[in-house]
């Protein structure tokens, strides 16, 4: 059986090309077969001579507004004799990368045509030298790049073009499982593919990279290499979804496909516009999923809620009067099922935002008021990024509700130089070049050093090193 894996959907232009193999499948039976009644006619359907049930009325306003994207960029490459060090200094050889450009596809959606808008995934164009954006009508264009934001992998590009058509944005939080949507996109590079289906789930989590902000929909309409922002829309011709990532163990569609919510993307868009960036919201607790053991032992009927592990001292829930052993059941009157949920609606909240917490302790139910402060990786020197180019694609911050020393590895991304080093969200790093970091300003002194890094991490309950070049 072939292992399964979760990817992004972005197709390289050097992929290698897909073989098809057809399977017959035989049935067999013991026992006879009823006759099965054939479907009614299409004429039983509509009146005599009129037009068959058709998506095609609908397409005719979307697909105008979903565009192919083109993204160049630059790659390091290596001999990989020079990526031992002792080859290196054997030979007196010094360590020479190399670049080579690349091309992927993918797609996105015009979501303001006046200001020239486009909502695609940060994955599309996370590593872009150049981006160039063709319409529905063949014209080409050179995007500029508005903002990213990684850890909900949505980005905002913007063309300057006359004639454009925007896609009306619909509500995301009205589907239900059992709906019907439309995927369109450029799926290998054939623009403006449709596939239909209907929403498999709600409320997906992929687990793929920690520190993201997910809450996925499923939907097994088709989506392959290169659908990558595109458009998931209602039968109203409304944008419910950015697609984003697939589950498949051969790189393409199995049925199984995830999209963004739009009202999640609205959120983060708007941010972008405005400053260029996301401005993380938190409000200083660590929590967790309650469980039925959990709950059995608190006393709580309910399985569905967040508990409070820890409340940071002098953080706005400390001071809005939270407490370790609270369990979180609701924010501003929505219900939270686990902690992952809150952290998703917390952190998209702006900075200055009131959240209305209903909590249950000691079995009573209580309301406090919390105001949504500024995230930990908005608080680090130079933005949280760190200078050297060995540890491009990471971000850092200050050690989370812990009186540990180190800088923390905040998130990383997949592909990225820190990915590939092998930085994975969560590691502590306590020493560079066997020189302590105690804070992000040792952190940014060291990692600019010149020449290979040696890290000293704390990942777990455990310790390793790991050396950059």
């Amino acid at each position: 059986m072939g292992r399964y894996s979760l990817l992004k959907t972005a197709a390289v232009a050097t992929c290698s090309a897909l073989a098809a193999t057809a399977v017959t499948l035989v049935l067999t039976t013991t026992s006879p077969v009823p006759a099965q009644a054939d479907p009614p006619p299409p004429a039983q359907m509509q009146a005599a001579g009129g037009p068959l049930p058709s998506l095609a009325p609908m397409l005719k306003g979307v697909l105008p507004t979903v565009v192919n994207i083109a993204v160049l960029s630059k790659v390091e490459i290596q001999n990989p004799l020079m990526a031992d060090p002792f080859f290196r200094r054997f030979f007196n050889m010094p360590q020479q990368p190399q670049e080579r450009e690349e091309q992927s596809i993918g797609s996105g959606v015009i979501v303001d045509a006046p200001r020239g808008y486009i909502l695609t995934n940060n994955h599309v164009v996370a590593q872009a030298e150049k981006i160039k954006v063709r319409l529905n009508d063949d014209r080409q264009f050179e995007a500029k790049l508005i903002g990213t934001d990684p850890q909900t992998d949505l980005a905002v590009l913007q063309i300057k073009a006359e004639g454009l058509a925007s896609l009306p944005l619909g509500n995301s939080s009205q589907l239900q499982v059992g709906d019907y949507v439309v995927a369109i996109g450029s799926p290998f590079n054939l623009r403006q593919t449709v596939t239909s289906g209907i929403v498999s789930g709600l409320g997906r989590t992929t687990d793929m990279e920690e520190g993201a902000y997910q809450d996925f929909i499923q939907t097994d309409a088709s989506i392959n290499p290169g659908n990558s922002g595109g458009a998931l829309v209602n039968l109203r011709g409304e944008l419910v979804g950015i697609n984003s990532q697939i589950l498949s163990g051969s790189g393409g569609s199995i049925g199984i496909g995830f999209a963004i919510p739009i009202d999640l993307a609205k959120a983060v868009m708007s941010q972008l516009i405005a400053s260029g960036k996301v401005e993380r919201g938190r409000i200083g607790i660590v929590g967790q999923n309650l469980t039925p053991e959990l709950a059995k032992a608190f006393g709580l009927k309910d399985v569905h809620g967040a508990l409070v592990a820890r409340v940071a001292p002098g953080s706005p829930a400390d001071k809005a009067g939270l407490r370790k052993d609270d369990v979180i059941v609701a924010a501003n009157g929505r219900p939270i099922k686990d902690m992952p949920e809150l952290r998703n609606l917390i952190g998209l909240l702006r900075v200055g935002d009131k959240v209305e917490l209903t909590v249950l302790r000691d079995g009573a139910e209580k309301h406090l008021a919390v105001v949504v402060a500024k995230s930990v990786e908005e608080k680090t020197a130079g933005g949280g990024k760190a200078q050297s180019s060995k540890l491009k694609g990471a971000t850092f911050g200050p050690v989370q509700d812990s009186d540990t020393p180190g800088v923390q590895v905040l998130g990383v991304e997949p592909g990225s130089p820190a990915a590939l080093a092998g930085l994975r969200p969560g590691d502590i790093i306590l020493s560079i070049n066997r020189h302590d970091v105690d804070s992000m300003e040792t952190f940014q002194k060291y990692a600019g050093t010149e020449g290979d890094l040696l890290l000293y991490i704390r990942r777990g309950d455990g310790a390793l090193y790991l050396v950059l070049q």
